[in-house]
């Protein structure tokens, strides 16, 4: 009997879940020049309007997935969708207090996405197969920041921006209704898998879906295995979140595109990701075949992608030409993209029965991060030597991400 394929059909469902929920959080960021003209706001309070999403995302992780243990997967999922919904609904209703109070509650309702969408492949994928699944997975967050940079741009132009977060707020809603008809927590109780497919299944489901208790805080908090992780991702989040925050003003400023060609431009290095994370996903898993070595195929390779990351953004300040520069970043990103799925097969492997704590724990750490940099921008443009010091900083986080992949050492931690 040919197992059956109802677990990429649920990749699949996360993957459209992740591409619409980092859709609506990167909306902001294209259009951010022309609120600001609009609302008569500074760039330090269009900072704190980028950033008011990742204090609670980052803050709500482990609280997020806590409650997912108890509602299951499949409702908790559904009702972060409809949440996050209203809230990018919310933003297109009033002034800056509004605007942020309705970032803030997007934030908390996205806060459970990635660590329950771990635990879901964690459960539905064998590990050899777990990279690969969780690159599908960041790919697809990347996928809506695409869509949503040079839609956004086109749409502020041709509609104003609060007409646009309206129609954002829609399709979540008809996502969350497929995802609570059509899913179920484990693939035992999906009509639609076979007994080939749950044996194929069955190695991610012993590690994945046991029961997990009650989660051993002391050895989390004591492991230098989850230190490094968080550390990590502390850094390459806040490198990453250049890309939804200033990076189409740095173009319009630094390099003079016009905001729909800066919106155009800011797909590139997205692009960069969902590919690097794809084939990253793919490449370690293989690693893993080929070698049975789990540190060759997680940290070896996150950590040789993000150095070669760091070298292509450093190069990025000698090229003159806007689409050329944008060009040398997007191949860094390809680079950094790769250690995406690495870091979610790792948690899957370290976390054992607490897959969603340790990963929303690391996710927490990687969104203070991003939380920390939209507002360091404007200071390293003050006192810091303007754009060339905002792109060396972006530049020197990859380096630090990369020494703690090689500290790394990923004994179970729970």
């Amino acid at each position: 009997m040919q197992p059956t394929r109802t677990r990429f059909i649920v990749l699949a469902g996360l993957c459209a879940g992740a591409a619409l929920a980092y859709f609506v959080r990167n909306g902001v960021g294209p259009a951010e020049s022309t609120i600001r003209a609009e609302l008569g706001i500074t760039k330090e309070q269009s900072g704190l309007l980028m950033s008011a999403f990742f204090w609670p995302y980052a803050l709500c992780q482990i609280p997020a997935a806590m409650l997912a243990q108890r509602m299951g997967s499949r409702w908790a999922l559904s009702l972060y969708g409809v949440l996050w919904s209203l809230a990018t609904a919310g933003l297109a209703l009033g002034n800056l207090a509004v605007m942020i109070g309705s970032r803030a509650f997007m934030g908390v309702a996205q806060a459970g996405l990635v660590p329950v969408g771990t635990t879901v492949m964690a459960r539905w994928f064998p590990r050899t197969s777990q990279a690969s699944a969780a690159g599908a997975f960041s790919g697809f967050m990347s996928v809506g920041s695409i869509v949503a940079a040079p839609l956004t741009a086109w749409l502020v132009v041709s509609i104003g921006w609060r007409w646009m977060f309206v129609w954002y707020a829609v399709p979540g809603v008809l996502w969350a209704a497929w995802f609570a008809v059509w899913f179920r927590n484990r693939p035992a109780e999906h009509p639609a898998v076979n007994e080939a497919e749950r044996e194929l299944i069955g190695q991610g489901e012993r590690t994945g879906t046991n029961e997990p208790g009650m989660v051993p805080w002391r050895l989390l908090i004591t492991s230098p295995a989850v230190w490094c992780l968080c550390a990590q991702q502390f850094c390459r989040a806040a490198g990453y979140i250049f890309f939804a925050s200033w990076f189409a003003t740095y173009l319009q400023e630094a390099r003079g595109v016009t905001i729909l060609g800066s919106g155009w431009l800011t797909t590139l290095p997205l692009l960069a990701d969902v590919t690097g994370c794809m084939f990253g996903g793919v490449l370690s898993d293989a690693v893993l075949r080929w070698t049975g070595n789990q540190r060759l195929a997680r940290q070896g390779l996150s950590a040789v992608a993000l150095l070669l990351c760091a070298g292509l953004i450093f190069s990025a300040w000698f090229v003159a030409q806007p689409v050329m520069a944008v060009l040398v970043i997007s191949a860094g990103m390809f680079c950094a993209a790769t250690a995406n799925p690495c870091l979610g097969a790792t948690v899957m492997s370290l976390g054992g029965p607490h897959v969603a704590t340790v990963s929303a724990t690391a996710n927490m750490c990687g969104n203070l991060g991003a939380a920390a940099f939209p507002i360091a921008v404007p200071w390293l443009l003050a006192h810091a030597g303007g754009w060339n010091a905002v792109l060396g900083g972006f530049g020197a986080l990859y380096i630090v991400a990369a020494v703690f992949w090689l500290m790394m050492k990923t004994e179970r931690a729970a």
